[in-house]
């Protein structure tokens, strides 16, 4: 049962990463670093925030069995946003030399999903 959660999340969430990605390429369609990763991302971090936040009211430890986390903080998220995309296109930048778009596209990544995370976390526990 545990597989087919994660199953289930992970290709609604990797569904949901490619329709909002292709969304963003459309309406952005040459930014100076790969935007629409950097926006999955943010909004996976946000999201994870606020479900972490509603349902558990903590930063979850050993819910590993726990159906809700498997579908979505595991699946549904785990799918959604993309580490090993990040890191592709950070090399791709690399390659390219183009270095002022490299750092802002890793900071903004970085510290924007932490800090968007945390927002959606924090708000939502108050609730």
């Amino acid at each position: 049962m545990n597989f087919l959660l994660v199953s289930l999340g992970g290709a609604t969430g990797a569904i949901f990463r490619y329709l909002l990605g292709l969304a963003v390429m459309k309406r952005f369609s040459s930014p100076p670093f790969p935007f629409a990763m950097l926006v999955v991302n943010i909004l996976g971090s946000l999201g994870l925030g606020v479900f972490y936040g509603v349902y558990y009211g903590a930063i979850p430890l050993g819910s590993y069995g726990e159906p809700a986390f498997l579908f979505v903080g595991i699946g549904y998220f785990g799918a959604f946003t993309t580490f090993s995309t990040f890191s592709t296109e950070s090399v791709q930048l690399v390659q390219k030399k183009a270095w002022k778009p490299l750092f802002c596209y890793i900071s903004l990544s970085i510290i924007g999903s932490v800090m968007m995370f945390v927002l959606g976390f924090a708000t939502m526990k108050e609730l």
